[in-house]
């Protein structure tokens, strides 16, 4: 590693974007990205007390040389840019600004231990706020850093951390990102004393068999072209939000801007149905001088010359790696509509909610009815979504858990890991017993029973994905992602059903939009069809809702 210098100020002014530990989040990325900038092939990563207590990342990287070692925690001191503007439009590492220790010293005691494998004899640096002391100690080639008490002579500061398992679930998922786009290393996560996260060296693939497991990896294709490497999943592997498409530029990972985002679901074309988004980890290489990765504080974003360019490059390689392999895919079997002696029972609950009689379904989807002198449009697999979802909401504690013949193991993300030590009483209170089985896996034992007597694909795997979401409320996303795959679907309708269902909704205490906020019904008043043909006269009179006072 090249000797460690002090910034001037005309070139420290240019990159200082603001505070870089406001978290111990902060702390791991920092040096996370240190020692991959150090070239290090082997990275462990030790949080205690969601890192507030403590914080160490290990590395077999170059290490400091001992000249340089004393200044490693003064601020803006860095190897890694010369002390020239030019050279910040020409950032070549990860770590840049030479804020990161200070910037935990300043938070809390920084310890750190180096040594270039070509060094005899080791540096040890102890900083704290400003004061700094360096000595001579044996260690193995590679560096050490140790953050401890984070926070603890800031009080205010540490009132507002959240919570150790949230901030253990943040450090999870982040670590999960650099294993996806620096597959080739060596990674471990450790939590409190516990492996969370182990990854050997291997490729992409093998990298989303760590964080996502075996099931994803099997289902991603290799994406190679134009600047840009990666995988991208095949059609059937998708998801309604984008949560799981990964980009990295240069190396860093990154918050995609929509344009890239986009660009790869492009590249599916007809492929991929309306709304879903699929899986991808996609590290882009562009000219040093064309990217800009100052613009946030914890250079999450950057700014990128030529964006339309690089989208352009984006949606080719995933469009030439899908048209490389066969990509049929199974019909998907119909599910039954939800029996209407149970889920479409009740009378009505909502005095808002108008007495509809029903006219005619229209492309066996849409119910016409009438009601309060106006034409109502129903959107009937909304509006049973609804009505299945408020009967699960109803059902869901009335009888005790299910318990299943034979315990069933599944295989976790280290995040839905972490999510589940954050939740699990939570989930077990109505009646989702979940527990960690190590290795990745987590053995779920029962289940609501309401739940239980559903006839959908996949049922467990959904209910623990839902779960050990990142919605805020996993009750609520569980049953409504559960209320929407038995709901009618497109070609399942026909007058019987449809009236079933306008009895279900009436029956709602809120049948105005579905669980996930689609609307269920629109409303034509006879004044705006009145309108719509230029007639005038008593057809033209406010009636029904549109006479009533707002």
């Amino acid at each position: 590693m090249p000797d460690i210098h002090v910034l001037p100020p005309h070139v420290a002014r240019l990159i200082a974007a603001g505070e870089v530990v406001s978290r111990p989040l902060d702390v791991v990325r920092e040096l996370v990205e240190n020692a991959l900038d150090a070239g290090a092939t082997r990275l462990e990563v030790d949080v205690e007390g969601g890192g507030l207590r403590l914080v160490r990342v290990r590395d077999n990287g170059s290490g400091i040389p001992a000249g340089s070692a004393g200044l490693a925690a003064r601020r803006h001191a860095t190897s890694k840019l010369a002390p020239d503007a030019a050279s910040v439009d020409a950032v070549t590492t990860l770590g840049f600004r030479g804020e990161a220790l200070w910037a935990a010293a300043q938070a809390g005691e920084v310890h750190l231990v180096t040594r270039p494998a070509a060094q005899v004899g080791a540096c040890e640096v102890r900083a704290c706020g400003d004061e700094v002391l360096v000595s001579r100690t044996s260690a193995p080639a590679g560096t050490t850093v140790t953050v401890r008490g984070l926070f603890a002579g800031l009080p205010a500061r540490l009132r507002t951390q959240a919570p150790a398992a949230a901030e253990v679930r943040e450090v999870t998922a982040l670590l999960g990102r650099y294993v996806l786009h620096h597959p080739g290393l060596h990674w471990r996560l450790g939590v409190d004393g516990e492996v969370r996260l182990s990854h050997a060296p291997s490729d992409h693939r093998g990298a989303v068999a760590s964080v996502y497991g075996p099931l994803s990896a099997n289902r991603v294709l290799t994406v190679v072209g134009g600047g840009v490497r990666g995988v991208v999943s095949r059609p059937e592997l998708t998801r309604a939000r984008r949560d799981r498409m990964h980009f990295s530029v240069n190396g860093r990972p990154v918050l995609a801007p929509p344009e890239l985002e986009r660009a790869v679901i492009d590249g599916f074309a007809e492929l991929l149905p309306a709304g879903a988004a699929p899986l991808c980890v996609l590290d882009l290489t562009v000219a040093p001088e064309d990217h800009n990765p100052n613009v946030h504080p914890a250079k999450q974003v950057v700014a990128l010359a030529d964006l339309p360019g690089v989208a352009a490059r984006v949606r080719s390689a995933v469009a030439a790696a899908l048209a490389a392999h066969p990509l049929a895919r199974a019909a998907p079997a119909l599910i039954p509509p939800a029996d209407a002696g149970t889920a479409w029972s009740g009378t009505a609950t909502n005095a808002s909610f108008p007495a509809l009689t029903l006219l005619s379904v229209y492309q066996e989807l849409y119910l016409l009815a009438q009601g309060e002198g106006e034409l109502w449009i129903v959107d009937a697999h909304a509006a049973h979504e609804r009505a299945l979802f408020e009967h699960l909401t109803r059902t869901l504690e009335a009888e005790p858990p299910a318990e299943l013949p034979e315990p069933e193991l599944l295989h976790l993300t280290p995040e839905q890991t972490a999510r589940l030590h954050e939740r699990g009483p939570q989930l077990q209170a109505w009646g989702l017993t979940l527990e960690d089985f190590g290795a990745g896996l987590a053995r779920l034992r029962t289940v609501p029973a309401t739940l239980a007597a559903l006839s959908v694909p996949r049922l467990h795997e959904q209910i623990v994905e839902a779960a050990l979401g990142d919605h805020p409320d996993p009750r609520r996303d569980v049953l409504a992602r559960l209320a929407c795959a038995p709901a009618l679907k497109a070609g399942m309708l026909d007058h019987a059903r449809g009236a079933a269902v306008l009895r279900a909704l009436a029956a709602c205490e809120h049948p105005w939009a579905c669980p996930h906020g689609r609307p269920t019904v629109l409303r034509l008043s006879e004044r705006e069809l009145a309108h719509s043909f230029g007639r005038r006269g008593v057809r033209d009179i406010p009636r029904g809702r549109d006479a009533a006072p707002r």
